[in-house]
């Protein structure tokens, strides 16, 4: 398995995945508009987003948003989308984009790192 920190470049390989991320949320199909979202979060730097590949196809994906913390008086990362190709699940991919999403954390030195899912996603609650 191998996790890249994804660019504008990588947004067609994102697309599919994010859309079928917003799907599993009971969102309608957009793949175009999904595609649309994640330029914008890339191109004005407003997310880091990391793809994870398994024989060079792009498996799942986590997006990172930045946040503050007034009490540490430091940057914090929000953990809001997190997906894995159903064919892919429960071999360790999840597990690996959340390491890699520490291992960003620390090296830029931010606070603490918030994790979010909905309160009946089970699956992704016994992960995090």
């Amino acid at each position: 398995m191998q996790i890249k920190q994804a660019g504008i470049d990588e947004i067609n390989i994102i697309a599919p995945l994010f859309n079928k991320y917003r799907i599993f949320y009971n969102q309608t199909s957009d793949l175009n508009g999904a595609a649309h979202f994640l330029m914008e979060r890339l191109s004005k730097n407003q997310s880091t987003i990391f793809i994870a590949f398994i024989n060079e196809q792009a498996v799942g994906f986590t997006q990172l948003y930045p946040i503050f913390s007034s009490v540490s008086l430091k940057p914090a990362l929000l953990l809001n989308d997190l997906y894995v190709a159903e064919k892919y699940r429960q071999q360790g991919v999840a597990a690996a984009l959340l390491n890699k999403s520490k291992e960003y954390g620390r090296q830029n030195n931010v606070g603490w790192l918030l994790l979010e899912t909905s309160f009946d996603n089970y699956k992704a609650q016994a992960v995090y």
